[in-house]
């Protein structure tokens, strides 16, 4: 095929993504994207290869095979294809915007979100039993109930104060779904909505993370082309350690290669250290100059792999430390990308059997919000225009 056939087709193709397409391949592919990661969270590469006898080539059991007792995983059930607290979150996200249908704020947060984790039982993978949200989700995120319910704080500033870590960023892909194809006001809403939650680079990180996500929704998007949008939105630490991140992969075409080049890229700018599981004296404090590490590596496997699904989330997978996050935000870029057939079918179903979760019903009905929205934005655009043309006409 010609090179002007090729790209034909690659636009035929992106033409042929409906906003179902779209949401199918985020959100089942953040999902299946944490799943992989899960059992090989906190570890890293070399510790990877020695446990698996070689790199992870898909979904496996759980490091420990005690993991009930064994420290530090104990007491969840990580791998064997069961979803952690990335996706429960994201899927407690898209209930809030089934419920209110509209753009989602901090208020959003307060109102629904705190509701949902408290007070409804829900199957909880890791745990391999029923119980409430709020007790799986990790202490940043209780921090949010803590706030917000018993503490009564203005839900746009109850996040100041938490930890700065990924906790905001990692379920801020369903934003990126309701403004999808609008980079800049996925943005903005993330950034609201993670007021609730995160400060400094953790609120930012889930700002750039949605707008990420509404770029990779242009038709004939790229990966390429998601982390320059990335780039253009985000600011201080983020934006540097983005930007360190994309010159690094820039020099490799497989994933294995990118391992450690990408974590000396991002390194600087990450105040964890070197050793994930005993983290520095500085870690997770706010800071104009550091970022989190998980979404400047997320996109710097996604341009290593050239966007493709399973490149992208096995590199995130094998990158070890945070990689269940690290996964879920390739995941979810890689999907929206390529769509629900970009996510292998095989993993997507292991996933949902051994989750007991039903996928696809969350992006689906995230689908159906993203057209309400549009057309209320739309109306609203109508009638913003209809007003400033009449109070801007020539007198």
């Amino acid at each position: 095929m010609t090179q002007m056939g090729t790209e034909s087709q690659a636009r035929t193709e992106a033409r042929a993504l409906t906003i179902e397409d779209r949401a199918a391949g985020c959100l089942v592919g953040a999902a299946v994207g944490d799943a992989l990661g899960g059992p090989v969270e906190g570890w890293s590469p070399d510790q990877i290869v020695e446990r698996h006898g070689g790199r992870v080539r898909g979904i496996v059991g759980p490091w420990y095979k005690d993991w009930r007792t064994a420290r530090p995983i104990a007491p969840y059930h990580k791998g064997d294809g069961h979803v952690t607290d990335d996706t429960l979150m994201t899927h407690a996200l898209v209930r809030v915007y089934e419920a209110v249908r509209d753009h989602l704020d901090a208020y959003a947060v307060a109102d629904h979100l705190v509701p949902d984790l408290m007070s409804r039982p829900r199957w909880i993978p890791e745990l391999e039993a029923e119980a409430l949200p709020l007790h799986r989700i990790f202490l940043a995120e209780k921090w949010i109930v803590a706030r917000l319910h018993y503490g009564h704080v203005d839900p746009r500033e109850a996040g100041t104060g938490n930890i700065v870590n990924c906790g905001a960023a990692m379920y801020m892909a369903p934003v990126g779904i309701v403004n999808a194809g609008n980079p800049a006001g996925a943005y903005a809403e993330a950034l609201d909505i993670a007021g609730a939650h995160q400060s400094s680079y953790g609120r930012e990180a889930a700002g750039v993370f949605a707008a990420a996500v509404a770029a990779a929704c242009v038709p004939g998007a790229t990966a390429a082309s998601v982390v320059e949008t990335a780039l253009s939105l985000a600011k201080d630490g983020t934006r540097a350690a983005i930007a360190a991140v994309a010159e690094a992969a820039s020099a490799h075409r497989d994933v294995e290669s990118a391992l450690v080049p990408l974590r000396e890229a991002v390194a600087p700018y990450d105040s964890v250290g070197p050793d994930y599981r005993s983290p520095s004296l500085g870690a997770r404090r706010p800071s104009r100059l550091h970022a989190i590490e998980e979404l400047p590596v997320a996109l710097g496997m996604l341009l290593v792999a050239e966007g493709a699904y399973e490149a992208s989330v096995l590199g995130a997978v094998n990158y070890g430390r945070d990689c269940d996050s690290i996964a879920t935000m390739a995941g979810a870029l890689a999907g929206a990308l390529g769509g629900a057939a970009a996510v292998p079918g095989a993993w997507a179903r292991e996933v949902a059997a051994a989750s007991r979760l039903d996928l696809h019903a969350p992006a689906a009905a995230l689908a159906r919000v993203a057209r309400e929205v549009f057309a209320l934005d739309l109306a609203r655009r109508r009638a913003h225009e209809s007003a400033f043309t009449t109070i801007a006409a020539p007198r």
